[in-house]
């Protein structure tokens, strides 16, 4: 998936009320920034981080600038839109590319299902109906580990529920985690940070929920999907 506009590198100067952000640009000029994230993007929006920017010139929104990424300055990037996964595994689903979900004909995006929720991804072909719930990962405190959730997430935990329920129904479900990040080669909880999300987890994955990890490669010309990870 590509980004719709070149990016442009920033500094940032601070991130608040968790979808804003102010930035310097290169030039000097200090703007504000839509920060499409409402997780708390720990170790993500220090002071000084170099971040990358996509500009706009639509009327209807009041912000002409989307914080995309965050570059480490060491060869690695970490993508902080949550919208941006789901652009880039639609492509990824329709195009056939991913190992273990190629088999459907139709992806149907942001499908009714469960309590008042939408599925990310409903799968249709000849089998069972597979329902695919995806999480951005963004997380590291552990060097090569990627850690989800960054906060508590009670969304999540019923997600996971609703996914249990799917298979109770006879459908196939798949709770797909997405590492934005490029320094990372394995994935676990961060069961200390949301204990009622780890215990989520474990249940649905009893109750025959599939937990499929992904990686990324990112630059600031765009995401793509790539290779499963280790899930410890």
């Amino acid at each position: 998936m590509r980004f719709q506009t070149d990016l442009i590198p920033a500094r940032l100067i601070r991130r608040y009320k968790r979808f804003l952000a102010d930035a310097r640009l290169e030039d000097g000029r200090e703007i504000t920034a839509h920060c499409a994230n409402p997780g708390s993007m720990m170790g993500l929006a220090d002071e000084g981080m170099k971040i990358w920017l996509e500009p706009n010139d639509d009327r209807k929104k009041k912000l002409k600038y989307g914080w995309r990424l965050v570059d480490h300055e060491n060869g690695h990037f970490t993508g902080v839109d949550t919208s941006v996964p789901n652009r880039a595994l639609k492509a990824a689903l329709e195009a056939r590319e991913i190992d273990g979900l190629g088999e459907y004909e139709v992806v149907r995006p942001e499908v009714k299902y469960g309590e008042k929720s939408r599925i990310d991804f409903l799968l249709q072909g000849s089998g069972p109906d597979t329902y695919v719930e995806v999480k951005s990962v963004t997380l590291c405190r552990e060097p090569g580990l990627a850690e989800f959730p960054d906060s508590v997430t009670k969304r999540g935990a019923k997600h996971l529920a609703e996914l249990s329920a799917m298979v109770a129904e006879g459908h196939r479900a798949v709770m797909l985690y997405l590492v934005q990040r490029t320094d990372c080669s394995e994935m676990s909880l961060a069961g200390d940070i949301d204990p009622t999300y780890a215990r989520a987890f474990t249940d649905a994955r009893a109750a025959g929920v599939e937990m499929m990890c992904l990686g990324t490669k990112i630059t600031p010309e765009g995401v793509w999907v790539e290779e499963r990870l280790v899930f410890k």
